[in-house]
């Protein structure tokens, strides 16, 4: 299980509560993409929260556990070029993720990758993205913005007991995901805006 325990992504948003659980899919909407991706990325601690706390079954995230909590972890980027969105992470590339020593025991040959590739329903870098991600069968899977064709795919890992939490708002994934998080600016940051324009 993943918890948002009270979590403000950063100043001028409202705060998140929710849980993510085994064999359940999360979708997180709401917002803007780089919000959307950012939350996925302090879920493995590349990226700050204002406030609040996230926790991994009920352990919260801090730099003493944050390794190991990645280790639980399967991430598909969006893209691998993440210029304007993060500076402290770049997404892995294919070949960087199972050189990991964590990795290098997954039995993926190139023949298993395309296999799993024809189950994601997408084509492109994002079902390889997919793909990777799934073999590397973590009980934590993070998708960050996958095409709407991929809803049933991402359903099929929820149902083998994994927490599956997707960026999006495709209407597709929200509509098939169990639970939504939905990221909004605070009313207070809204009407201080409205304020600053009339003004």
């Amino acid at each position: 299980m993943v918890e948002l325990n009270e979590v403000i992504l950063e100043p001028g948003f409202e705060p998140l509560s929710a849980m993510a659980w085994e064999g359940k899919v999360t979708c997180i909407s709401g917002s803007a993409t780089e919000q959307r991706s950012r939350l996925l990325l302090a879920l493995m601690g590349f990226h700050d929260v204002a406030s609040g706390c996230i926790s991994y079954d009920g352990e919260p995230l801090n730099n003493s556990n944050v390794r190991a909590f990645r280790q639980l972890t399967a991430y598909a980027p969006r893209q691998l070029d993440t210029i304007g969105q993060v500076t402290p992470y770049s997404p892995p590339t294919v070949q960087q993720v199972f050189a990991l020593k964590a990795n290098r025991q997954q039995p993926i040959s190139n023949g298993i990758l395309a296999e799993e590739m024809k189950r994601t329903a997408i084509d492109g870098p994002n079902a390889k993205w997919l793909a990777v991600a799934a073999l590397l069968n973590r009980p934590v899977f993070l998708a960050d913005h996958p095409s709407a064709q991929a809803a049933t795919y991402l359903r099929t890992l929820a149902e083998k007991g994994r927490v599956v939490i997707v960026a999006s708002n495709e209407q597709a994934i929200i509509d098939m995901a169990d639970t939504v998080i939905h990221i909004e600016k605070s009313q207070n940051a809204t009407l201080a805006a409205h304020t600053a324009a009339e003004n």
